[in-house]
C-alpha cells in the first residue's frame, strides 16, 4: 500500500522480489531477490507488514486451489501477478510466465474446415482494427493473427470477403509504442497491416483458398443515439470519423434506408462518450449525440429456399422507415419495443431475425427473440 509497499511474494518460486522506490529501470545487478517466503530475514526487515502478508499467504494457499496448468489451458484458472509497469517492477514475472505457460498455436475453426497451424499455406484473420495510431499520419492498422503457414512481406494475399488481392509491403509489429517493419511471421504471430478500408473486422486472408474463419461475435446493440455535427462545415469529418470508428468496432454505426441522419448503437453509455471524445480530438469535429427512440435491433436474412433476395428486398421496402445498414452493409431492423419484434416475426415468417452476427463474414446465428 503506497509507501509501505515492500515487494512481491512469489508463491510459485517461494521467494520475494524486493521493491526499490524511485527505480524506473532495471538495475545492472538485477532486482533484489530473497529466497523463502518463510525466511526470518523478511520478518526482521519488514516487521508487521510482513507478518500480515505471511498470514494472508497462508489463507490464500489453504483457500485457493493449487495451480493446474491443464486447468489454465482450458480456461478454468487464471494466474495473478502484481507489480508496476511504470516502475518496471514485477514485469519480469509476467514475461517469464508467458514463456513458461503460453500454449503453442492451436487449430482454428473455419466454416469450410479446421485449419491446422502447421499447414504450409498462409491463412490469417483480422481480429482488430485501430484508426489513428499515429494521428499525424491518419493511419489505420488491421491486426492479423496468423493461423497457419508463413507470412512473407510482399506476398500476394487474397481477402476472401471481397476477392481482392493485397501485397502488403509495410507490415509492422508492435512492442508498446514502438513499431518495426516485419519481414516474416508464423502461426500465432500478430502482424499489423496498414490499409484504408480494404480490410474489415473478421476478414480472412489466404493465399487463394476460400475460407471464412469464425469467432468474432457482434451483438445487437441495446442503446441507440442519433448523431449530428455541431458545425455543419465539419459534416465530412463526422462521416469519415464514424465510418472508421464503425469499421474498427468502437461503435456500431447504422445508415437508415429512409433517412440521412446516422444512428449509433452500443451496449453501454461509455461507448458513446468514447466516440464523442475521439471524434473531437482525432477528427476535429464536435458531435451532438442525443437519445433515439429505438431499443431493439435485429439483423435480417432470408434463406434461398424461402425466396432469398426477393423476399428480403420486399421486407426492406415494406419497412424502409425502420431498416438500416451497418458498417458491413448487413440489413438490420430497428424497433422501439420487443412486442413489435414478435408481431413482425408473425407477419414475416420467411424472414429470420438475428441478435448476433459475426464480423464481415456475415455468419448469422440461429434466430433469437
Amino acid at each position: 500500500m503506497g509507501k509501505l509497499f515492500g515487494g512481491v511474494l512469489d508463491l510459485r518460486k517461494d521467494q520475494m522480489r524486493v521493491f526499490s522506490p524511485g527505480e524506473d529501470r532495471v538495475k545492472e545487478g538485477g532486482d533484489e531477490i530473497v529466497d523463502g517466503i518463510a525466511n526470518p530475514v523478511l520478518g526482521e526487515r519488514f516487521g508487521a507488514a510482513y507478518e500480515q502478508a505471511a498470514n494472508e499467504v497462508e489463507l490464500v494457499r489453504e483457500a485457493a486451489p493449487a495451480f493446474d496448468e491443464t486447468q489454465f489451458l482450458e480456461g478454468h484458472q487464471t494466474p495473478m501477478f502484481f507489480g508496476s509497469a511504470i516502475n518496471n517492477f514485477g514485469v519480469q514475472e509476467v514475461l517469464d510466465a508467458l514463456v513458461d505457460l503460453a500454449p503453442s498455436p492451436g487449430s482454428r475453426h473455419a466454416i469450410q474446415r479446421e485449419v491446422q497451424p502447421d499447414e504450409v499455406k498462409f491463412t490469417g484473420v483480422v481480429f482488430k482494427i485501430q484508426a489513428n495510431m499515429d494521428p499525424a499520419h491518419r493511419d489505420r492498422i488491421a491486426f492479423v493473427r496468423v493461423a497457419s503457414g508463413k507470412f512473407t512481406r510482399g506476398m500476394n494475399l487474397k481477402v476472401v470477403r471481397s476477392g481482392k488481392t493485397l501485397r502488403p509491403n509495410t507490415v509492422v509489429t508492435f512492442m508498446s509504442q514502438k513499431r518495426e517493419l516485419l519481414d516474416e511471421a508464423f502461426a500465432g504471430d500478430i502482424i499489423g497491416i496498414p490499409n484504408h478500408g480494404v480490410l474489415q473486422l473478421g476478414d480472412t486472408l489466404t493465399e487463394g483458398e476460400a475460407l471464412q474463419f469464425t469467432g468474432l461475435p457482434f451483438f445487437a446493440p441495446e442503446m441507440f443515439r442519433t448523431v449530428e455535427v455541431a458545425d455543419p462545415l465539419k459534416t465530412k469529418q463526422l462521416r469519415a470519423g464514424l465510418t472508421q470508428l464503425g469499421e474498427e468496432g468502437a461503435i456500431q454505426v447504422f445508415r437508415p434506408v429512409g433517412g440521412s441522419m446516422l444512428l449509433l448503437g452500443a451496449v453501454g453509455q461509455l461507448q458513446f462518450e468514447v466516440v464523442a471524445h475521439r471524434l473531437e480530438h482525432e477528427y476535429g469535429c464536435k458531435a451532438r449525440i442525443t437519445p433515439a427512440r429505438y431499443n431493439v435491433a435485429r439483423w435480417v436474412t432470408c434463406d434461398d429456399a424461402d425466396g432469398g433476395e426477393r423476399e428480403l428486398k420486399r421486407f426492406i421496402d415494406g419497412n424502409s422507415h425502420r431498416v438500416a445498414h451497418d458498417a458491413v452493409d448487413a440489413p438490420c431492423v430497428l424497433l422501439e419495443y420487443a412486442g413489435e419484434l414478435r408481431a413482425m416475426q408473425e407477419n414475416w415468417p420467411k424472414i429470420k431475425f438475428h441478435a448476433l452476427r459475426e464480423h464481415a463474414g456475415l455468419v448469422f446465428h440461429k434466430q433469437m427473440d
